[in-house]
């Protein structure tokens, strides 16, 4: 059995990689502050192997015990591959840091960047003398490698996170059973953030026209197309160890 946790799977690209998943027959793990019906009863219908486990990652101090929980769902001595997608992030505060408050900033980072490197620490701890291949994509952002007016946060939390990828490469280089991670800048994707995106106010988002322009000209990426590439990541003999790649780089 192959399986594969994602965070933030009830909605947008990670519901979509989890449906996915579940047509390529691996075991997911969903990880949500709420369970998607559609997704459990897709995953009902085709008789495939879904496990949710509700959890607020803005609980950073609690990610350990949901990683025991995780591992409860996993039958280690038969898994060929076990996988991590850090899916879930959060967007807000979307304005100028100077008006965000300490309650904002830090919701941001422990949702963006902690949680997902607590994921990966205990991860790492539960798969370490584990045979089986291990792979963790980080899902980034563009916004992480520069710089937009407003995204202050969430910017930052995405630029450690791409660099957080990298450093678990160099750390697991010469593991007997190592990890192996990439961070994966999606692009513009319509979903529910884009919808967030275009509602903000031109003082807090100087760019907000352009994103309302990508809307009405049709340029935004469906989820379920994005998803194609996060599984092919999973599922590709060749995997870009210690990246920090983008959605670009498969569409060109």
């Amino acid at each position: 059995m192959k399986y594969v946790i994602i965070t933030g799977a009830s909605r947008g690209l990670g519901k979509a990689t989890a449906e996915l998943l579940l047509d390529h027959g691996y075991h997911v793990i969903s990880v949500a502050r709420s369970e998607n019906e559609e997704l459990a009863a897709k995953a009902s219908e085709k008789g495939a192997s879904l496990s949710h486990i509700q959890y607020d990652l803005s609980d950073t101090d609690g990610v350990a015990g949901l990683m025991n929980d995780v591992f409860q769902n996993i039958k280690t001595d038969q898994a060929e591959g076990i996988h991590l997608i850090n899916n879930a992030g959060i967007l807000d505060p979307i304005k100028p840091i100077e008006r965000s408050s300490a309650r904002e900033i830090k919701l941001n980072i422990n949702v963006n960047l902690i949680a997902p490197m607590v994921m990966v620490s205990e991860f790492m701890k539960h798969a370490a003398d584990l045979p089986a291949e291990k792979r963790i994509i980080n899902i980034s952002s563009g916004a992480g490698r520069h710089p937009v007016y407003g995204w202050g946060g969430y910017g930052s939390s995405k630029a450690g996170l791409d660099l957080f990828s990298q450093t678990i490469s160099v750390e697991q280089r010469e593991k007997k059973f190592p990890v192996k991670s990439v961070s994966f800048a999606p692009g513009i994707i319509d979903t529910d953030m884009q919808r967030q995106i275009r509602s903000a106010d031109k003082e807090d988002f100087a760019d907000v026209e352009r994103f309302k322009e990508y809307k009405e000209e049709k340029q935004l990426l469906p989820p379920e197309k994005v998803a194609e590439f996060l599984v092919y990541l999973i599922e590709n003999e060749s995997f870009p160890d210690g990246q920090a790649t983008s959605v670009n780089e498969f569409l060109s």
